[in-house]
C-alpha cells in the first residue's frame, strides 16, 4: 500500500547543491532540518548502511525535494516498496498487478502496463521520496563510505497514514488474487502515537478480512521505534501474514525490539554472521510463527543481506524453497540474480562486474551446537534443518560498481515470492 516517485540522486551532490557542510555524525530518528539531514546522511554514510527517516517539517523538505529533482544528476523512477514489488512482478507478462497506493500522475506515467491502479487510488500530487546515493570510498568531509548504500527520506502522509489499504483489501473480491503483498508500516512512524495505534488497529482489521486460503507477504522496512516494531511482532500484524521479507538491519531490530536472541549485539561488524543471523531467524518462527498450540499463519521468512540469502520455512506448508531463493534450479539462484543484474542494471549476470562477498564456510547457530557447513561453487544452495524449520542458504554475486542500490530487497523478495510455492492447508 505504499507507492510515490523515488528521486534518486548522489547524496554528497545533493547536500553539496543545499549548501549543507559536513560536521558531526548523528542517528536522528526523525528529521526536522537540513541539518539533522547531514549528519544522520554522513552516520549511515560512515557504516556504508541503509537507512529510511521521516522529514518532520513540509515547507523545509518540499524546497530540498524541489532542489533534487531539478538537479541534473537526478532520476525519477516508481518507488515505494509496494510498487517496487508489484512492478517488478509485472514484468512477468502472464501477471496481472492490483496497486493501491497514492498514484499521482507522475508514478501513474512510470507504472508497467500490467499493473492495474484502482480510481480510488489515483490522486493529483505525486509523493517524492529522496534516494541519497553514495558508492564505495566515497567521501564526504572525515566520512569515507565502506561500501555503496543509499539514504531514504520523505515527508509523506498519504503513505504515512496508510490511507490506501481499505481500498486495497475492497478491491480483492473483485480482483481475486493468488498472493497479497503488504509493505509501508514503517511510513507510519511519521505519525503522532495515538494516531499510529489506532491506524494499526484498524490496519489489523483490514488484513483479517482477506480470506485466508491467500497467502500474504509482508515486507519490512528501516524503522526507530521499537515499540511499534514490537507491536507489529507480538499481538498484531506478524501472526496474520504468511510470509514475511526483511534485510540485516531489520533482523537486528526486530530482535532488540523484542529481547530476542544477540539483541545485545548493537550493529552489525562486515558481513552478518550466518550462525547469528539463523539464530534470530529461527526464534521468530519458533516464538511468533505457526505451531499447534498457537494462532499463526507465519510460516516463512526471507532474509537478504548483501553478501547472501536466507529463506527460512516451517516445514509442511512451502515448496520450491531451493529455486526461489536459486532461480528454478539455475546456477545462479532467483533472489541473488534479481540482485546481481539489477544492481549492475544488467539483464543477466556479467561475471565480470560481480564477485562473491559471502563466506565460504560458516556455523549454522552461535547458540546450539551447529554443524560448520562449506560451500560448493557447483551446488550454490546449501539446505539445513532445526526442530522441524528448514533454513535455504545461498551466496549472491554482489555488482562492484552498482547503477543503483534502492529496491534491491524488493525485488529480491517479489523474485523469491514467484518462485514459492504455497501448500494450500
Amino acid at each position: 500500500v505504499n507507492a510515490c516517485v523515488d528521486v534518486v540522486l548522489s547524496g554528497v551532490k545533493l547536500l553539496e547543491a543545499l549548501g549543507v557542510e559536513p560536521g558531526d555524525e548523528k542517528n536522528h530518528a526523525v528529521l526536522r532540518s537540513q541539518r539533522d539531514l547531514g549528519e544522520a546522511f554522513a552516520h549511515f554514510m560512515d557504516k556504508g548502511a541503509a537507512a529510511e527517516r521521516f522529514f518532520s517539517d513540509a515547507e523545509s523538505f518540499q524546497h530540498i525535494a524541489r532542489t533534487a529533482s531539478e538537479h541534473p544528476g537526478a532520476q525519477l523512477y516508481v518507488g515505494g516498496n509496494a510498487a517496487l514489488i508489484g512492478q517488478k512482478l509485472a514484468t512477468n507478462p502472464d501477471l496481472k498487478i492490483l496497486l493501491c497506493g497514492p498514484v499521482g500522475p507522475k508514478l501513474h506515467e512510470l507504472l508497467d502496463d500490467n499493473v492495474v491502479v484502482p480510481p480510488e487510488s489515483m490522486q493529483e500530487r505525486d509523493e517524492f521520496h529522496l534516494i541519497l546515493e553514495y558508492q564505495a570510498g566515497e567521501e564526504w568531509g572525515r566520512v569515507r563510505a565502506p561500501n555503496a548504500n543509499r539514504f531514504i527520506f520523505s515527508h509523506d502522509l498519504s503513505n504515512g497514514a496508510l490511507n490506501m489499504l481499505e481500498v486495497f483489501v475492497s478491491s480483492l473480491d473483485e480482483f481475486q488474487p493468488d498472493l497479497v503483498v503488504l509493505s509501508g508500516l514503517h511510513m507510519m512512524e511519521g505519525q503522532s502515537k495515538e494516531m499510529r495505534q489506532r491506524r494499526l488497529m484498524e490496519a489489523v482489521a483490514s488484513i483479517s478480512d482477506i480470506p485466508t486460503d491467500i497467502p500474504i507477504h509482508l515486507e519490512l522496512a528501516s524503522m526507530t521505534d521499537q515499540d511499534f516494531m514490537s507491536n507489529i511482532m507480538h499481538q498484531q500484524v506478524f501472526p496474520l501474514v504468511n510470509s514475511i521479507g526483511l534485510n540485516e538491519q531489520e533482523l537486528l531490530f526486530l530482535t532488540q525490539a523484542a529481547s530476542g536472541p544477540h539483541a545485545s549485539l548493537t550493529s552489525w561488524s562486515g558481513i552478518p554472521d550466518v550462525g547469528v543471523v539463523s539464530d534470530i531467524l529461527f526464534w521468530i518462527l519458533k516464538e511468533h510463527g505457526k505451531t499447534t498450540e498457537r494462532a499463526s499463519d507465519l510460516t516463512r521468512i526471507h532474509f537478504h543481506t548483501l553478501a547472501y540469502h536466507i529463506l527460512v520455512t516451517v516445514d509442511g506448508y512451502w515448496g520450491n524453497q531451493a529455486a526461489a531463493v536459486a532461480g528454478g534450479g539455475r546456477a545462479v539462484p532467483a533472489g541473488a540474480r534479481a540482485a546481481g543484474t539489477q544492481a549492475c542494471a544488467t539483464e543477466t549476470i556479467d561475471t565480470t562486474k560481480v564477485f562473491l562477498k559471502a563466506p565460504l564456510e560458516f556455523v549454522t547457530s552461535q547458540i546450539e551446537a551447529p554443524s560448520k557447513i562449506s560451500l560448493n561453487p557447483d551446488e550454490p544452495v546449501v539446505h539445513w534443518h532445526r526442530e522441524g524449520i528448514s533454513f535455504h542458504f545461498t551466496p549472491v554475486l554482489v555488482c562492484k560498481d552498482p547503477v543503483r542500490t534502492v529496491g534491491l530487497g524488493d525485488a529480491i523478495s517479489a523474485e523469491g515470492l514467484l518462485y514459492s510455492e504455497a501448500y494450500p492447508q
